[in-house]
Order: structure tokens, then sequence, then C-alpha cells
């Protein structure tokens, strides 16, 4: 009964959980015939932003309404999954390629900081915040700013620009080792400047190290405050506006469908079941809810989202920041990541603030995992606490044509969700995925309506 489509998405809206809308909406710019279709349920998909206040509770099974001193629920939209976008970052290109950026109003987040030793530092935002930054001695800032130094002019076909550093063979730990940078600095650069999670990137090849660190400061340069982005009234605005993209280019949208079966033959996907009928499709995109039996769990992530009526102690009574707990600090093999926005964003009411702590779990008592950053949001009026499992698909949709996003990791940042798009394009198509050549069809695509 339905007609033929070359892609069918199903995702939770206004969640479309793993971004999946992202991707769908490009398949659609590229051309493609896209069916979305949505079960809609009450509890939406993981990145949604929950609305009015209310249903957070209940979301969380928290007895009784919220006091009243919490203002109007409907002044709030708060985020399950906090992450920030890197200005420079490849969600934005995206964004930009695509021109969603029409529906989307953006702020800077104030500032970035960095836990050491129990206290909180801004991460020096400009050479000279750097110079007087308490993170690090005066001959330590010296030498950082050489390194900041070489990494800005670094170029990979330049052998001049090199100091003697082969980016395909010289580990990270040996680049730090030739700028003789101690033990915190190497812990702020590598996880509060090229954001990594963990310490294996020391041992491996210094280029993505170096790349990560070029983006940031890339990033930063674009706003001065920090390199992060963050959309007003939240972060379900992006799938919605990706939604709006590819209704642009014909994509079907169907809400409120409960998905009965993937229908298969011979392996390969042909179709979905949606009270009793079956749209028909090529390929297929999901995330690991409908298809367990093709995952497989590589964690779990605590999540607590606390909201509060003041801003974090030494922040400088910043309106939003985000704070990087690198797991050396804390005896952990994984960072905690705190994101807080408040009601100068239209996420919280008037003089409220709301700060999301993640983290992977390493143990049994994953909230006492996360006590360091609760230390630093005291007093906290209310708190969500929620603990998920990760999956990463098995089938990688070679026979099957069903390509599976990734369960969202403890990053704040959406880089690594990017690299999943990536992948799950190439596996779909067989091509890179080329942020140049999507340009160029924008203009192609666009050239009048951009106008208008």
């Amino acid at each position: 009964s339905f007609q033929m489509f070359d892609l069918c998405d199903i995702g939770n809206y206004p969640g479309l959980s793993g971004f999946e809308c992202i991707l769908s909406g490009i398949m659609s710019v590229k051309g493609k015939k896209v069916l979305h279709m949505d079960r809609n349920s009450y509890y939406g998909a993981e990145s949604a932003s929950i609305t009015p206040l209310e249903d957070l509770y209940k979301r969380f099974s928290l007895p009784g309404a919220p006091p009243e001193s919490m203002g109007k629920g409907r002044d709030w939209n708060v985020d399950l999954i906090p992450k920030f976008l890197m200005a420079n970052g490849q969600l934005v290109r995206m964004l930009l390629i695509t021109q969603v950026t029409r529906y989307l109003d953006f702020k800077v987040i104030e500032g970035s900081f960095v836990y050491k030793k129990g206290s909180i530092y801004k991460v020096p935002s400009t050479e000279t915040e750097a110079l007087a930054s308490s993170l690090m001695g005066l001959f330590e800032k010296r030498r950082f700013r050489k390194f900041l130094v070489f990494v800005a002019n670094f170029d990979e076909n330049d052998p001049k620009t090199m100091e003697g550093v082969d980016p395909n063979k010289t580990t990270m730990r040996d680049v730090f080792k030739k700028f003789d940078l101690g033990q915190d600095v190497i812990d702020f650069t590598g996880h509060s400047l090229a954001l990594y999670r963990t310490d294996e990137y020391l041992d491996l090849p210094c280029m993505d190290s170096l790349n990560r660190i070029k983006l940031y400061s890339e990033s930063l340069a674009r706003y001065g405050k920090s390199p992060y982005l963050y959309p007003l009234y939240g972060l379900g605005e992006l799938p919605q506006g990706f939604a709006r993209l590819s209704a642009i280019y014909g994509g079907t949208y169907m809400l409120n469908k409960p998905i009965e079966e993937i229908v298969m033959e011979d392996g390969k996907v042909v179709g979905v079941k949606s009270e009793g009928e079956i749209a028909r499709c090529k390929q297929l995109i999901c995330d690991p809810s409908y298809l367990m039996d093709r995952t497989t769990k590589v964690g779990q992530v605590i999540r607590v989202i606390c909201i509060m009526s003041h801003p974090i102690k030494n922040t400088s009574d910043a309106n939003s920041c985000q704070i990087i707990i690198p797991q050396n600090q804390v005896n952990r093999k994984h960072d905690i990541y705190v994101c807080m926005i408040s009601y100068t964003h239209n996420v919280a009411a008037q003089g409220k603030y709301v700060a999301i702590i993640s983290t992977t779990v390493e143990t049994d008592n994953p909230e006492m995992e996360v006590k360091p950053a609760m230390d630093l949001l005291e007093p906290v009026e209310q708190k969500f606490v929620s603990i998920s499992d990760q999956y990463a698909p098995t089938d990688m949709g070679a026979e099957s044509q069903i390509f599976m996003s990734r369960t969202y990791d403890a990053t704040t940042h959406f880089e690594t969700t990017c690299d999943d798009i990536k992948d799950i394009y190439k596996r779909m198509t067989g091509t890179e995925f080329d942020f140049a050549e999507m340009e160029r069809k924008k203009n192609d695509i666009f050239g009048d309506a951009a106008d208008q």
C-alpha cells in the first residue's frame, strides 16, 4: 500500500535518537527518497529536550509535582543528554551546508574549566589568559606557549613546520616530552583541548591529537569566550531543524507509527511494517533499540541532571560553562564532564541553572563516581539520575542494508556523534563523506533559494 523508498529512518520524534535525522537530512539533499517513521511515545528519544518540567519529574518517577520555587513548567526544556557544539566542528559544518542554521539560534558557552587538585581553573582562551593563568608556573607557561605555536603552524605537507615530528609515527607522549610539559599540563591539554576521554591517545601517532588541538583553537578563535555553542531552547531544536530540511526535499513523515516488524528477505531489509502495512525500502537507518539482537553492549553512562538557583562557584558567575575533570585527577580511567546552561538559553525558569554531569561507569556504585562533580555544584535543589547502557551495532549493514547508530557516549560535544554519522554514510554509499562536495552541491541547490 506504500510507495517504495530509497531509505527509511525510524526513531522517536522529536528526538530521532542517534541524530539519524542528520543522516536522513543529508540523504534527502543527495536526492534520496526518504521516509521517517516515529513511535512518538511519550518518552521520546534520548536526545529530546523535555518540557514542561512536570514531564521530567514523571520520566524519572519522582513523586508529586515540581515545587512552586521552580517557576512555570513551560519555561523548562531540559536535555536528557548534554552536548555542546564545537564552533568550528563537524556538526556546525553539517548545519551550515544543509542550511539548518536558518531554524536555530545559538549562544556561545561562556567558559571552559578544568579540574585540578580539587579546584577548577578556567581553560585559558587567549595568550593573555594563558600567561595570567594559575594552572601553571611561569616557565611552564613559556614552554606551553611554544607548544601552542608549534601546533598552530603544524602542516603535515610542509616538513619545515614539523620540527622533526613525524605525524604518523611520533607519539603524542614524545611530542609532550619534546616541549618538556609536566603532567598537569599534559592532562589539561589532552582532556580539555584535545577532548580525549582516556589516556590511550598518548601512545598513538600524534596527528589526530594535533588536529584536535587545532580544532579547539580555531573554534575558540571564532567567538573568543569558549569554543562551544548551544542552541536556544535546547538540543531538541536540532532534530526538528533537520526534519524541516528533509520535508523541503520531499521527505515523508509518519508520526505515531508503532514499528511492528523490520521485514527481511534473504538477509536483506525490504521494508518496515506498521499497523499491518509495509513501507518498502532499500536501506534502513535506526538506533540500537529496534534490533537488539544485532548489537553488543559496550558499557554504561551515568548522567545526573542537577537543578540549581546559582551559578557554579569559581566560574566568575558564568551563565553557561563546561567543566572537565581529567580522569588522572580523580584516579579514574574516564573523564567526568559537567555541562551547565541556564535561563539565558530559554531552557529553565528565570534565575535557574541546569548542570548535567556525565561519565562512563567503571564501578558498581556509579553515583559515588560522580561525587567530585557533585561537590562542585552544591547546593543542588533537585537531581535526576539516569544510568544508560551503551550499544554498538554488530551488523555493519553490508548485507542487510540496515545501518544502526551507536548509543550516545559520555562526551559533551558532538564530534564523536559526527564521526559515527560519517561512518554510517560511508557504509551506506560506499564513499567517504566529503564536506567540500556537499558544500558545492549546496551551492547548486540553494543558489536561488539562499537569496530569498
